[in-house]
């Protein structure tokens, strides 16, 4: 590559460029233009224009309203010819009018026609490009986010930037290569600039993200082979955590444009060093990471073939991918290592350590594979033993008892080999085997098996938590912005609604200070750019926010605030529909004397109320003459607590304020069960002829008529009172807001679970995830534990993401944790949920195996122990029901529970080494032996 006078590209980078002066001076070069580190915007003396003199004032003056106009009207093309004929002093002069724009149009005033901001925004960034005379300021300024950056715009500014000296072109690159989402934007800028420059480009991973993009077209092979910086940026590109989307496509119907097979030939031809390349992928592998962001160096690793020697050099390596890596990634690791071992090449001490980090794993297939590894190598080099041995013991603790008994097979083979110490140590370690091989285990040590005294058992539970106070609100007006702008705000409830109270409150005290610091921290806002982002979606506290800066239409407020959901909603949109009417509400009021704080702001972190600090705020709002928003009371009243005697003194608080709100909470306190729902199930339509087979077309949540709510609530919070049609509530479109749900109903837990269950099921029988986000909610909240709240976590326990299964499980635990938990209920609900197919064995195993090992095998067992019966009971059982056999004997050796299970014996006696079978077997002969042993303690 070559810089605009023909000169060879240096070596040196644009990063090394970059001087410290510059960095230090960047703040005040962006704010004042002033001159810098980088000198005079041409490089020289003579001025920005490069002409060094002469130009008039009132030259100058003409060009510069010229130019403004040009910028003011969106013409971006036309600004570098505008540029040429200014000197510095009309450049400096430009830009402080140009900054007087920019903030113009942050402010919103150029809002109208709807695509003028935008083509301001790009005439505004190619302008203050050649108007600033520092690298440190351009890089501000073509880095701000609030101006455009389109590829025109990048070859207009690098046109617009002059001709700049060579060092600084190169400063202005290594600024912008090292900030990613810009140097993804700025490519034909970047490469422009390092051109012109003659310096190495800065191998940063927006650069290379943005330079494989523009690579990719039909020509690969010989573009890549072109360009000199190949070698640095391909090197670069396949060390990324996460390769650029063009490299790691698969093969599609453009061979051409494959990049692994691209980068083959370049490896065949030389430009590329192959060992450089394959140093790169393997460590790039070692760092490990998901599997889609390994696939691209594990696919060149293969496409190079490395020869023996290669891989010999690399064992280390290879040990540490096949200990450490993704299953697929160290199945590829474990079978190079496997093909040293066949060949005599690797060393027994490096087979040692990888046995242990394989060993170490749950994949069964690389388990397995592994220990046949060790019995081959033994086979061969019985004197390996004494070194091989104790790292398979390893195996010892497996969930899985079959690669136990593998192991203990293995180690008694070749147990003749070894010392008495070593035979004394691997007996030791045989105190991690199940119970079910402990025989065996005596057989094969005798003497030398330690049999120590056996503890009573105890039942391990989490603490009970807790629930905490909620923060009060931001005291400043910065902390309230600090807290607005925090991404994802909407899935932190305890923080949402602090947020949303202190921006009622600040609002109301001072709304042109907050609107002032709402504005700076809102740049550009797309309610403001986009005229229907509020038509049907709320965005969360936004549509507050653009209710404080009035760009609400006050027809649409009224309209959403009073919406309730319609007679098809489902369950979850009549859920976030609170939230919406509420948000809604607060546009509508916010900076205005009618909402001077939110009556519905928790207390607890569980979005409980409590009952007399709901009493004070109404007491404060009866003392300022407000009279409190239909939904934010509404809120209120549903999160309050109910029970206790602190209920039955606010009740009589409440009703002693003498407003019609007091009296509202004092009655609705003193209800009992002020709202509810059961939950039935249709039959299932086993011909399918009335499209009732899946289990979300069968749930029926019958919610209890409440007329008072039906009758004084907004139309948001009617269908808790009854207003919603007892019918199967299937949801055709995306679920979200899900971390809201929960504060919704945070003291009626039953009706909360009931609302829950048709999300749910979606994560039971489909491929959605997520939904199980509000079950560590719903069991910390308030209100009994009945079918509803169980047929949750029945549900989370059979749903197919891990991460989904895990919340059901510390919901579980919990709950058993506060004494709330029917475990013999729950495992009566999971029994015709299995039996029918809506819940997969593997998926309950995984779960039920994970709560177990937390310490909690009896409530394992006992929620087993009440399954059981049912799904044994076919002549033909369950596919699958092998690995719930095999936990809930763990569960019973553990516990020592005993007892009989209908069906079980008949199981055990079939024919046949099936994982039915043997764990049939297992589990009887467990709970035979436990019969005679005294009860089970639970702590």
């Amino acid at each position: 590559m070559e810089n605009g006078t023909g000169t060879s590209m240096a070596t040196k980078t644009a990063a090394e460029v970059a001087t410290g002066e510059n960095d230090g001076a960047e703040g005040h070069a962006a704010d004042d233009g002033g001159a810098g580190a980088g000198g005079g915007v041409n490089g020289g003396t003579s001025g920005v224009g490069g002409s060094g003199g002469g130009s008039s004032s009132v030259k100058g003056g003409a060009g510069v309203e010229e130019l403004l106009g040009a910028v003011r009207e969106g013409r971006a093309d036309a600004v570098p010819g505008l540029l040429e004929p200014l000197d510095a002093a009309a450049r400096k002069a430009a830009l402080t009018r140009l900054k007087a724009l920019r903030a113009e149009v942050r402010a919103g005033k150029w809002a109208t026609p709807p695509h003028l901001p935008n083509l301001i925004r790009s005439a505004l960034y190619v302008a203050g490009a050649g108007c600033l005379p520092t690298a440190a300021a351009a890089a501000s300024w073509l880095g701000a986010r609030d101006l455009l950056i389109w590829e025109k715009d990048g070859a207009l500014a690098l046109e617009a930037l002059g001709d700049r000296e060579p060092e600084w072109a190169a400063d202005l690159a290594g600024r912008l290569a090292g900030r990613r989402a810009v140097a993804e934007n700025s490519y034909t800028l970047l490469h422009g600039l390092v051109v012109r420059s003659g310096y190495a480009v800065p191998p940063t991973d927006g650069y290379v993200t943005a330079w494989a993009w523009h690579m990719t077209d039909d020509r690969l092979v010989e573009r890549l082979r072109e360009d000199p910086q190949t070698p640095v940026l391909v090197a670069h590109a396949l060390a990324m955590a996460e390769p650029p989307e063009r490299l790691a496509r698969t093969l599609g119907r453009r061979p051409q444009r494959y990049w692994p097979t691209a980068l083959r030939t370049l490896v065949e031809e030389g430009v590329l060093d192959r060992a450089q390349v394959l140093d790169v992928c393997v460590s790039r592998l070692l760092r490990d990471g998901p599997v889609r962001n390994l696939r691209l160096p594990l696919e060149m690793v293969r496409l190079l073939e490395p020869d023996a020697e290669e891989l010999r050099e690399r064992i280390p390596d290879w040990v540490g991918i096949a200990s450490d890596a993704p299953s697929l990634v160290a199945g590829y690791a474990q079978d190079v290592l496997t093909e040293l071992a066949s060949a005599g090449a690797l060393p027994v001490g490096a087979l040692a350590e990888m046995t242990a980090g394989v060993l170490f794993r749950t994949e069964k297939k690389l388990v397995r594979a592994q220990l046949a590894l060790v019995g081959k190598v033994l086979a061969k080099e019985p004197g390996a033993a004494g070194e091989l041995l104790p790292t398979v013991t390893e195996a010892f603790g497996s969930e899985d008892t079959g690669v136990q008994e593998r192991a203990l097979k293995l180690v008694g083979r070749h147990l003749p080999a070894v010392d008495a110490e070593m035979r004394r140590e691997l007996a030791e370690a045989a105190g991690l085997l199940s119970p079910m091989h402990r025989q065996a285990a005596e057989e094969l040590f005798g003497a030398d098996l330690r049999q120590g005294t056996a503890l009573p058992y105890e039942e391990i539970l989490p603490p009970v938590p807790e629930a905490q106070r909620l923060a009060p609100p931001a005291t400043t007006v910065e902390e309230l912005v600090a807290q607005l702008v925090v991404k994802r705000l909407s899935e932190e409830p305890a923080a949402f609604e602090r947020a949303l109270d202190g921006l009622v409150r600040h609002a109301h005290r001072d709304r042109a200070a907050v609107t002032e610091a709402v504005r700076e921290a809102f740049p550009r806002p797309r309610w403001e750019q986009e005229a229907h982002y509020f038509t049907h979606e709320t965005h969360g506290v936004h549509v507050v926010l653009a209710g404080l800066l009035g760009v609400l239409n006050p027809a649409l407020v009224d309209f959403r605030r009073t919406q309730g959901p319609g007679p098809d909603s489902c369950l979850h949109q009549a859920l976030s529909g609170v939230l919406d009417a509420r948000l809604w509400e607060a546009a509508g009021l916010v900076g205005t004397g009618a909402l001077p704080f939110l009556l519905a702001t928790p207390t607890w972190s569980t979005g409980a109320i409590d009952p007399r600090v709901l009493v004070e705020r109404l007491r404060g709002y009866r003392d300022a003459g407000v009279e409190p928003a239909p939904a934010d009371l509404a809120q209120a009243l549903v999160r309050v607590l109910r029970a206790g005697p602190s209920a039955r003194r606010a009740a009589e608080e409440a009703a002693a304020l003498g407003t019609p709100a007091g009296r509202r909470l004092a009655a609705w306190l003193r209800e009992e069960t002020a709202v509810g729902a059961t939950v039935r199930f249709l039959p299932r339509d086993e011909d399918r002829t009335l499209k009732r087979w899946w289990l979300i077309d069968r749930i029926v949540v019958d919610l209890g008529e409440h007329p008072t709510v039906r009758a004084e609530f907004p139309p948001a919070f009617q269908w808790l009172g009854g207003a919603l049609e007892a019918a199967p509530r299937r949801c055709h479109h995306w679920v979200e807001g899900r971390a809201q749900w929960a504060p919704v109903l945070p003291a009626d837990r039953e009706l909360l679970a009931a609302c829950l269950l048709p999300a749910l099921a979606h994560c039971v029988e489909g491929d959605a995830r997520g939904a199980t986000e509000p079950l560590t909610a719903l069991v910390e909240a308030d209100g009994p534990v009945g079918r509803a709240v169980l047929l949750a976590l029945a549900f989370g326990l059979g749903c197919v993401d891990a991460d989904d299964r895990l919340r059901a499980v510390d919901g579980v635990l919990v709950l058993a944790a506060r004494g709330e938990l029917n475990a013999r209920r729950l495992g009566t609900e999971l029994a015709w949920l299995v039996a029918e197919g809506s819940v997969k064995p593997n998926r309950l195993a995984d779960a039920a195996r994970t709560a177990a090992a937390t310490g909690a095998y009896h409530t394992v067992w006992t929620v087993l122990e009440a399954m059981l019966p049912e799904v044994l009971a076919p002549a033909q059982p369950v596919r699958g029901l092998g690995e719930v056999l095999a936990v809930a004997a763990d569960c019973v050796e553990r516990c020592g529970a005993g007892g009989e299970v209908a069906g079980l014996e008949t199981l055990a006696s079939g024919r046949g080494s099936s994982q039915l079978v043997v764990q049939a077997g297992r589990l009887l002969s467990a709970l035979r032996q436990g019969a005679d042993q005294p009860p089970t303690e639970t702590v």
